[in-house]
């Protein structure tokens, strides 16, 4: 959750946030429902967010649901319940206003010299790829494609460990990714403008933003030393490597890691390891930021938004 107030040339100034680490996902791929206790951890979550915004006085609202809820047969009734207990209204939404959100909310790191751009989000319980138009500074970019793999962090450490994983099992989820991507990639002919050298490949995941702060070392994470950094793939292979040869404890004392994501991070550098050979850019750009951002970009521009729960 980001509270914003609007800034000065269509941006915003975040006054308050919170996020908490709540699986929703969690056993999805394999029951196509949502449990009961991934339920609970979000509605619990959900009424701190709304017991924040009643504080701050919040006067529009917008909330949305993406993969989760679009796959799960229990999605409508899990928003249902939310509403119910909690009083906010999240609104599902498409892959395709997802990828709109995520692209709109990190706009401000689109470089100009790059015509396109690949952003990916590595999720919970699947992988979100957008192809981009970037063609000149100043114009809104254009979303070319997108594409939904059905594998995330939280799908891969179930089925494949989230311990100390073994090699085998790390080459087989970035082998997994690879292949799917194959058909996104030939139907755009993205490799063509790879080795054109125009592409920006930029992340938004809390495994890129991981990554990130482990590479630069950091005690403490910090959005502002990571969001926007720049990692070539030399060094994405080498902290990825770094963090898949170590165990479960050894990741939950990593500050930049703890123990709530302990057990996916590895599943996540796998992901981005079939991202990275599928299209060698060389450079990531990583971005703290997505959805929300986006969602506040709409609000400023059209003013867009929900009376937040209890009024105010």
């Amino acid at each position: 959750m980001l509270i914003a107030e609007p800034a000065p040339g269509r941006s915003f100034r975040v006054v308050g946030s919170f996020s908490r680490v709540v699986r929703l996902g969690e056993g999805l791929s394999a029951s196509g429902r949502l449990s009961e206790p991934a339920i609970r951890r979000a509605v619990n979550a959900l009424k701190v967010c709304a017991g924040r915004l009643r504080g701050a006085r919040v006067r529009n609202v917008r909330g949305v649901a993406t993969e989760a809820c679009r796959r799960a047969a229990n999605g409508p009734a899990f928003l249902a319940r939310v509403e119910s207990e909690t009083g906010l209204a999240l609104e599902p939404i498409t892959p395709d206003a997802e990828a709109r959100l995520t692209l709109d909310g990190c706009t401000p790191l689109l470089d100009p010299a790059f015509p396109r751009v690949l952003l990916f989000d590595i999720g919970g319980g699947s992988t979100e790829v957008s192809w981009i138009a970037h063609e000149r500074p100043g114009d809104r970019a254009r979303i070319l494609g997108t594409v939904s793999l059905p594998h995330g962090v939280v799908s891969f450490a179930e089925r494949f460990g989230g311990d100390a994983v073994d090699p085998g099992a790390f080459a087989e989820m970035a082998d997994i990714v690879h292949g799917l991507l194959e058909p996104f990639d030939a139907t755009h002919d993205i490799g063509r403008a790879v080795a054109a050298d125009e592409v920006q490949l930029i992340g938004t995941s809390r495994t890129v933003t991981t990554l990130a702060g482990v590479y630069l070392g950091l005690r403490r994470y910090a959005r502002t030393r990571v969001d926007g950094l720049a990692m070539n793939f030399d060094d994405v292979a080498r902290v990825s490597a770094q963090l898949a040869d170590t165990d479960w404890q050894q990741r939950a004392d990593n500050p930049c890691i703890g123990p709530q994501r302990a057990d996916l991070v590895v599943a996540g550098c796998a992901i981005l390891d079939a991202v990275c050979r599928r299209w060698p850019v060389g450079r990531l750009t990583v971005a703290d930021r997505g959805i929300r951002e986006g969602l506040l970009m709409g609000m400023i521009d059209g003013g867009d938004g929900r009376r937040p729960v209890g009024g105010g």
